[in-house]
């Protein structure tokens, strides 16, 4: 059966929808207290209140209760729900099972506690159904959506969010809810590119689409919080970041493409990054994770160095090396500078940057040290403090305003004009 692709929807598509619209993937594990009930309610509704076909597929992912037993119960008692048992556990590897084994031409998901009002699921689903979008969620923060939950989820989910909005500039306001669908194509095509599969595999997903250039729709939802959730707030936290500063060094490196396959799939359109993109406060909280991260490869390099260099010699190398790669990733993810156009300058600058703020740190603890030649080294640690975050500060400013600054408009408007611009003046009559 074929999939539906561009912006229309042709008559064997139509049929195609009318014979295997959708099929649901319901992630378990250690579920046996709810699943039944689960599945049960959502088949009536489905077979009730839902205008397309459908398939419910009962992931079972290394479960060590009886999830696997009930699964296969209820695949053999309710029609079009069938069991699929793998032997590893994460939410991400259940997803990529079903998904890739699917002939669907919509995918979908939800959690199987079903913490989402099934209302939702028409809304979620329809957009791909028509050809309009590619990928569908839903939203707990979007404007319209009812959420009951504790303050402590209230508060974590919304920082994550702004994490990854601030960090690799995820559009959609909520990356984690466990209610989303996607093309069949689509899934085929980004799938292969997901790398995390555990909690993490929801913003990998939505990053990647974003970054080519996909239609994302969303759908406030109502949901209801379930207390007694398997999830492992610390160990998802940790899991997250650590797909954060993946994705972000995958992403200053250039190493993320994507096929012609699926960027053809809907037709180009003129790109306008949104306001916060460039804005300060966002531009801060990326140029705050490069620092941390170009700390860290200094750190290594460092160590590497040590054994054939002296302490002096391999600090100043591992600095030159370290200094040359922030540069690098402030240029493109901090300051969303393209092309190779004045790198080799921009290099230059940063590299003076970091003398001037080298020698803030020096003139400060000579400062310190010329007032009180015995002062502690508590005194000496909380004067490099300061100095460190004056010269952080006093780096930033020069990146964003010397370095990285971007072309007035006037000019930018020449350099349009110069490169074949699509913006065209209109004709003059007369």
């Amino acid at each position: 059966m074929s999939g539906i692709k561009g912006n229309s929807t042709s008559h064997e598509d139509i049929a195609s929808i009318a014979n295997d619209a959708i099929e649901i993937a319901l992630p378990a594990y250690n579920e046996e207290e709810i699943l039944e009930a689960s599945v049960t309610r959502l088949h009536q509704y489905l077979t009730r209140k839902f205008p397309f076909s459908f398939q419910i597929v009962i992931v079972n992912n290394g479960s060590s209760d009886g999830t696997a037993q009930i699964a296969e119960i209820l695949s053999a008692r309710i029609p079009n729900v069938r069991a699929l048992h793998l032997s590893g556990t994460g939410k991400g590897l259940a997803v990529r099972a079903a998904w890739s084994t699917s002939r669907a031409p919509v995918l979908a998901y939800m959690d199987v506690d079903l913490s989402t009002d099934l209302a939702a699921l028409l809304p979620l689903v329809a957009p791909l159904l028509s050809g309009h979008s590619d990928i569908a969620i839903g939203s707990r923060l979007s404007r319209g959506s009812r959420v009951i939950r504790g303050t402590k989820r209230e508060i974590i989910s919304r920082a994550y969010n702004m994490l990854l909005r601030g960090t690799l500039l995820v559009k959609p306001p909520d990356a984690q809810c466990g209610f989303k669908a996607i093309r069949r194509s689509v899934a085929h095509e980004l799938l292969p590119k997901v790398i995390d599969n555990g909690w993490f595999f929801d913003a990998e997903l939505l990053y990647l689409a974003q970054r080519a250039g996909l239609r994302i729709h969303e759908v406030p939802v109502d949901w209801i919080d379930n207390p007694d959730s398997r999830v492992d707030i610390f160990e998802a936290i940790c899991s997250d970041l650590r797909g954060i500063a993946r994705l972000f060094w995958t992403s200053c490196s250039g190493a993320i493409k994507f096929p012609e396959s699926l960027r053809a799939q809907r037709p180009p359109i003129v790109s306008r990054s949104p306001v916060y993109e460039n804005s300060l406060a966002a531009q801060l909280l990326r140029f705050g994770m490069v620092g941390v991260i170009s700390t860290l490869a200094h750190l290594l390099v460092y160590i590497l160095l040590r054994s054939a260099l002296a302490a002096y010699s391999a600090n100043m190398l591992a600095l030159l090396l370290a200094t040359l790669g922030n540069t690098a990733a402030n240029r493109r993810f901090t300051f969303k500078v393209a092309g190779r156009q004045h790198r080799i300058r921009q290099h230059a600058q940063a590299i003076v940057i970091l003398c001037f703020a080298s020698a803030v740190t020096s003139m400060a603890l000579a400062a310190l040290n010329k007032a009180n030649a015995s002062a502690p080294i508590g005194a000496e640690v909380s004067v490099l403090a300061v100095a460190n975050l004056l010269a952080t500060a006093l780096r930033f400013t020069l990146l964003r305003h010397w370095v990285f600054k971007p072309p007035s408009p006037i000019l930018k408007s020449h350099e349009n004009c110069a490169q074949g611009s699509r913006w065209i003046l209109p004709k003059v009559h007369g």
